[in-house]
């Protein structure tokens, strides 16, 4: 895509920062950011896709889980067609993935998150452990049959998938 002229006389547009680099100036008093998560809610067959968590791991280690990762210097639906295939060997097309949870979680050990949840409309290849040292074991649960130990926010987007609620918070005071 070529950058527009500018109008005559009119400097050009900032660059953009190099990949990897903080984009923009700093936030204005009192804002927070935010960690964005992204997840992948496959469903098939009344099931739906959950990972065990390896129980080293910093972060919910022996919960069950849905795959996720945390967006880098990319789009939420690039990253989770990146995490899909590392973390499990899927290949999903991006016009494929449909937002349909987002969960606002306060943080306790950092700061607040954003995790969306992503239905895939088609996929293909069968999940299989790539990551053992994060994951261990990938199982189809019945939808409205979770296991006990699962991550609270997962569940909480679980439940609202389900009854078709877009979104849900967890852990803020209130």
């Amino acid at each position: 895509m070529r950058p527009l002229p500018c109008p005559r006389g009119a400097p050009p547009p900032p660059a953009p920062p190099p990949r990897g680099e903080p984009r923009g100036a700093t936030a204005p008093p009192g804002t927070v950011p935010h960690v964005v998560g992204v997840h992948l809610h496959l469903e098939r067959d009344g099931r739906v896709l959950l990972g065990l968590r390896h129980p080293d791991t910093p972060y919910a280690g022996g919960l069950w889980h849905a795959l996720a990762g945390h967006c880098e210097d990319e789009s939420a639906t690039a990253c989770l067609v990146r995490e899909a295939y590392e973390e499990a060997g899927l290949v999903i097309d991006a016009a494929d993935l449909r937002l349909v949870h987002t969960v606002h979680a306060a943080g306790r050990d950092g700061p607040p998150r954003l995790q969306l949840f992503f239905r895939a409309r088609r996929w293909e290849g069968d999940p299989e452990v790539r990551e053992p040292d994060k994951c261990v074991a990938w199982r189809w649960w019945e939808a409205g049959e979770p296991p006990e130990r699962l991550v609270p926010y997962t569940r909480a987007a679980l439940d609202g998938i389900r009854a078709g609620r877009p979104y849900s918070e967890t852990g803020w005071p209130g």
